[in-house]
């Protein structure tokens, strides 16, 4: 007979995900992204995005290095084939390619420091239906992965279902949610 497997194994949190059958989750944990150079990569998280550098396991046979901070990893893994890595675009950014997001403070002292750093940039504001703006910087890091920084705290989420769905509670969530807004469920 075979051992069960973790999947077979009840959980104390099946409970939390309610009869909808959705995994019990808590939060994004890591980002994971191919590399051609560990240190240049790292040093572009670390000294252009502010991420600190922390331990990985020793089990890790394989050169990558391991950042966190935002309540957010990043994990750097070195690329051995070129073509896993995004294509060199001339043309900059593309803001409807994949990308991570980081809100932030000061959309001014972010674009002055990517200036300081060289790092080329695409700034663009977008404004929804009741003039609410949002400032957005697209870049990429040293591998063509597109990162964007914005002001996204500007704009408020609006549950379009049920507000029981959302795992995270709204006086700590950032951007903030809108519980009075048309989308909120009448429970």
């Amino acid at each position: 007979m075979e051992a069960p497997t973790n999947y077979d194994k009840p959980r104390p949190s099946e409970g939390l995900s309610g009869s909808n059958g959705r995994l019990p989750l808590m939060a994004l944990n890591h980002v994971s992204r191919l590399c051609r150079s560990v240190e240049d990569s790292a040093d572009f998280y670390a000294n252009v995005l502010g991420f600190v550098p922390v331990e990985r396991p020793e089990a890790l046979d394989f050169d990558g290095a391991w950042l966190f901070n935002y309540g957010v990893g990043i994990h750097l893994v070195r690329c051995t084939d070129d073509e896993k890595l995004p294509p060199v675009s001339e043309n900059g950014p593309d803001p409807m390619d994949n990308h991570i997001s980081f809100q932030c403070e000061d959309m001014e002292a972010v674009e002055e420091k990517l200036e300081e750093r060289g790092v080329k940039c695409l700034r663009r504001t977008v404004e929804d239906e009741n003039g609410t703006k949002i400032d957005q910087l697209f870049f990429n890091d040293p591998d063509g992965f597109m990162i964007e920084i914005c002001n996204c705290e500007n704009l408020k989420l609006r549950p379009a279902g049920s507000l029981g769905e959302i795992r995270l509670p709204a006086d700590r969530h950032n951007p903030p949610l809108d519980l009075d807004g048309p989308g909120k469920a009448l429970e």
